[in-house]
């Protein structure tokens, strides 16, 4: 049952990313795979559910003593719907709520011609340059945010500026390698770093020091690449859509703006103030800012209605179908977690292979397939962290010491799950976003820009481990 389960997540996979030959959306895929491999994992034998995680199993069954009477398994079928399912849940949902507050807020800036202001201050005409600074941009503003609401930011400003979709598609492939570069070397730039930085494998100071050089290289390798693929001049889009409030002054548009920018950079602060996690400090700026577009309007009568663009119908012109997306494909991934799947493959990796350069290499190229949330925690919970101490007196205490906190594999793996998501356009959530938003095509990613990132993870990698004999 557990390779049927592996084997349809792979034909799921498959479909996904041949939508446009099939003609059949990707989202539907992602849904039914999802509740297929869970049917699947609820079939098993009850010992075999029991023995993916026999300590959780004890620990459910001794606090609900209503099932102690019940058979194996209904006691097995009750601790997946009442507790791994049910886990899995608030684990997406946190990540779908905060989806859904940070599209909300960008397109809210759309509508009311917030990234005009900017675009209009871009003045270059080259392509060449234009990737550059767009692609520079993106990777330090993924330092700050996160990396799928930067590429929510990037690609909505060059949706303003280019006609050309295959301009586009080629814009937006090089952001989402800029994004999750720019997320991968900071504690608040990429959930994988972030889950890092709290479960103490890695410091704040330590990650942004040793990861920024290559971050840096895995972006401006593919850059260097692609602009020799850009010539001319571009067609600058010059007319508003036709959605657009037009109506307001330019100076409210950028008060809109920059509150709704602010909100965003006040997500991570919110979390390290709070230890809340990130979706609650997206809907208290979500919160914020309805309020202050609701008293906008309300003191602004001579606005039409037809013209007035509050939440709820800013919410209307949300992609809902990308928030289904997710779900499903974290769902199926969880499926894959749940029965233990991951965690005998980071078993297979640790004893087969045995080398944290050639182990976190796999994880990245891994990342591109497999959501890297599930990944990391998966390679968390396979490698404790060790004190220095006690890595100096077990066996092979210099391959141990890689372990310790800061140590050479935690670096990596922030590394390497962050960029690695590149290598395909479905391996990130920031390149999920931009698939959704551009409908870029994955066998033209396949093709065109895959190349690039692989190479660019690759050099990354290589400067890492020269910076280690320096």
């Amino acid at each position: 049952m557990i390779t049927s389960m592996m084997l349809l997540f792979i034909i799921g996979y498959v479909l996904i990313a041949l939508e446009n030959k099939t003609g059949i959306n990707k989202t539907a895929i992602a849904l039914i795979l999802s509740i297929l491999l869970w049917t699947l994992y609820i079939s098993l034998p009850p010992a075999q559910i029991i023995n993916t995680d026999k300590t959780d199993f004890q620990n459910y069954i001794t606090e609900k003593t209503s099932l102690k009477q019940e058979s194996l398994q209904i006691q097995s079928q009750d601790f997946i719907i009442n507790n791994q399912i049910i886990d899995h849940l608030g684990d997406i949902s946190e990540i779908l709520l905060y989806l859904l507050g940070a599209m909300t807020i960008v397109s809210l800036i759309d509508v009311h011609h917030g990234f005009n202001n900017i675009t209009q201050k871009i003045h270059t005409r080259s392509k060449k340059k234009l990737l550059w600074l767009v692609s520079l941009l993106t990777f330090f503003l993924s330092a700050i945010l996160d990396n799928m609401t930067t590429a929510l930011i990037m690609v909505t400003l060059l949706s303003k500026m280019l006609n050309s979709a295959k301009e586009r598609w080629l814009f937006g492939s090089i952001i989402v390698i800029a994004a999750n570069a720019g997320g991968a070397w900071t504690p608040i730039g990429d959930i994988t770093t972030i889950m890092l930085w709290i479960g103490n494998n890695i410091t704040s100071g330590h990650i942004m020091q040793t990861l920024f050089l290559p971050s840096l290289i895995s972006c401006l390798i593919p850059v260097f690449i692609a602009s020799f693929s850009l010539k001319g001049e571009l067609s600058i889009v010059t007319a508003p859509s036709a959605s657009s409030n037009a109506t307001i002054s330019k100076k409210q548009q950028n008060i809109i703006l920059l509150l709704g920018v602010l909100c965003l950079l006040a997500v991570p602060v919110f979390k390290s103030l709070t230890q809340l996690p990130p979706f609650a400090g997206i809907l208290l700026a979500l919160g914020l800012m309805w309020i202050y577009i609701e008293i906008y309007y309300n003191h602004h009568s001579e606005i039409p209605i037809s013209n007035q663009y509050r939440i709820p119908r800013v919410l209307e012109k949300v992609d809902l179908s990308t928030i289904l997306f997710f779900f499903g494909i974290l769902m199926a991934v969880a499926a894959l977690e749940a029965v233990g799947i991951l965690t005998n493959l980071a078993n297979f990796l640790n004893v087969k292979i045995h080398n944290v350069y050639f182990i976190t290499t796999i994880i990245g190229f891994l990342s591109s397939v497999i959501d890297n949330v599930p990944l990391v925690a998966a390679t968390m919970g396979m490698y404790p962290v060790l004190t220095p101490e006690v890595a100096t007196h077990l066996p092979e205490a210099l391959y141990m010491s890689n372990f310790i906190q800061n140590g050479t594999f935690w670096d990596l793996v922030a590394y390497c799950a962050g960029t690695g998501g590149s290598i395909l356009i479905i391996g990130s959530a920031a390149g999920v976003v931009t698939m959704s938003i551009e409908k870029i095509n994955f066998l033209w990613y396949l093709k065109h820009i895959s190349p690039l990132a692989i190479l660019g993870f690759l050099a990354g990698i290589g400067i890492y481990y020269l910076q280690s004999f320096i």
